[in-house]
C-alpha cells in the first residue's frame, strides 16, 4: 500500500537525475524528512548546529546518488559503497527490491538479502 500509493511517485524517475532525488509525494516528505529528522535530532543529542551539517550533508549525498555521474574523485564514492551506480540499480525495473540503503551504509542490504551488484 505504502509503496503503491506514496513512494511509486518517486520511483516514476527510472531514469535518476540529482533533482530527482527529492521528488517525493507530499505525505513521504513529512514523515520521513521531517518528523524522521526532528526525531532524530532529538533521539541523538546532537547540537543544532551538528544536525544542521549532517542533514545538510545527507542532502548533498542523496543527490549525488541520484546524479548517474561518476566523476573521478568523488569524495562520496571513495568512503561509500551504496554510491550513484548502487543506486542506479535500485531505480531500474528489475532492482526495484534492491539496493534500499541510501544515503550512507549498504550493510543493510547485505543482512536483510536485498544487495545486488552494480558490477
Amino acid at each position: 500500500f505504502l509503496y503503491r500509493h506514496i513512494h511509486s511517485q518517486h520511483h516514476r524517475l527510472v531514469v535518476p537525475y540529482a533533482i530527482g532525488a527529492l521528488y517525493n509525494h507530499p505525505l513521504e516528505g513529512l514523515l520521513l524528512d521531517t518528523l524522521g529528522g526532528a526525531l532524530s535530532f532529538l533521539v541523538s543529542g546532537m547540537t543544532a548546529r551538528t544536525t544542521v551539517i549532517f542533514f545538510c550533508f545527507a542532502v548533498i549525498k542523496t543527490v549525488d546518488d541520484h546524479s548517474e555521474l561518476w566523476l573521478p574523485g568523488n569524495i562520496f564514492h571513495l568512503f561509500f559503497q551504496n554510491n550513484t551506480a548502487y543506486h542506479d540499480v535500485h531505480h531500474q525495473l528489475k532492482g526495484l527490491k534492491y539496493n534500499y540503503s541510501q544515503p550512507f551504509f549498504s550493510i543493510c542490504d547485505r543482512l536483510l538479502g536485498t544487495h545486488m551488484s552494480y558490477q
